[in-house]
């Protein structure tokens, strides 16, 4: 299909590929102006729900998370405010 576009695009060599890059440019254009937003409502991109894990909507806005005397096993053992902070022993 592109060799048959490109023999019937007219000029020699420079209108071939002026004829080509103003193709390319109306095929994004009709993407872009036409397809794109006649399709934006079929898809699912924003419809979000956020789930607890039993899968129930949650009630209302998270409270505070109070730091517990034994960390679990989700709790991240080192300090996620400051980037490369030294570790708290000496690895030599």
């Amino acid at each position: 299909m592109y060799a048959w576009i490109w023999r019937k695009l007219p000029y020699g060599l420079a209108g071939k590929i002026t004829g080509s890059v103003l193709l390319a440019v109306a095929a994004v254009a009709l993407l872009w102006i036409v397809v794109f937003p006649w399709a934006e409502p079929l898809l699912p991109f924003d419809d979000v729900q956020v789930t607890q894990d039993s899968g129930v909507p949650a009630d209302g806005p998270g409270g505070l998370t109070v730091p517990s005397a034994t960390p679990s096993h989700e709790e991240i053992p080192y300090d996620t405010e400051t980037n490369n902070t030294p570790p708290s022993t000496p690895s030599r």
